[in-house]
């Protein structure tokens, strides 16, 4: 395995972001978008996940390729919620399992560090093993379910809420 390699995330990487999103939309409930999505229709996505400030992103990349990415995003269009941002991370359907989610947050969250953030907020489609486990390890805890709120491949699916603050305290 080449080292991977993390870096913010740059316009000419969204063709590569697209595809490994496209291919959890078209295989999965994972995300709620129900048709594949064009560079073309994901550039204002990747304008306000890759800035600087309250939202960035980061992308891991593998031998030159990349395999995952990790950002933060606006949570509602109010106000009041500016000091919370939404997460969002995906790897690679064959990148999965390697440790890239948790080097991927590490970064991101790092970068933010001194930002006007107070929560980070993450919707999880459930099931979804990994990813609870990878969002409880970096302090998010669960703060509720919104049962059968998406509709998609034959089914409805549940999403949890989960939240931390971006300062945690320190662990004694």
């Amino acid at each position: 395995m080449a080292e991977v390699r993390l870096r913010p995330a740059v316009r000419g990487d969204l063709p590569r972001l697209t595809e490994i999103y496209n291919y959890y939309v078209v295989n999965t409930p994972i995300t709620f978008d129900l048709k594949p999505l064009t560079v073309h229709q994901r550039a204002r996505w990747f304008d306000e996940h890759a800035g600087k400030g309250r939202h960035q992103m980061f992308v891991a990349e593998d031998a030159g390729r990349v395999v995952g990415y990790a950002c933060t995003g606006p949570f509602r269009d109010k106000a009041a919620y500016d000091t919370s941002v939404e997460t969002s991370i995906y790897c690679a359907h064959d990148a999965k399992g390697r440790g890239i989610g948790g080097m991927l947050y590490r970064a991101l969250f790092d970068a933010l560090e001194n930002e006007d953030i107070h929560r980070l907020l993450a919707g999880i489609t459930i099931p979804n093993d990994a990813s609870i486990k990878l969002h409880r390890r970096f302090g998010f805890t669960e703060v509720g379910v919104f049962s059968e709120c998406g509709r998609k491949l034959g089914g409805y699916w549940d999403v949890v809420w989960m939240q931390r603050p971006l300062r945690l305290a320190a662990v004694p």
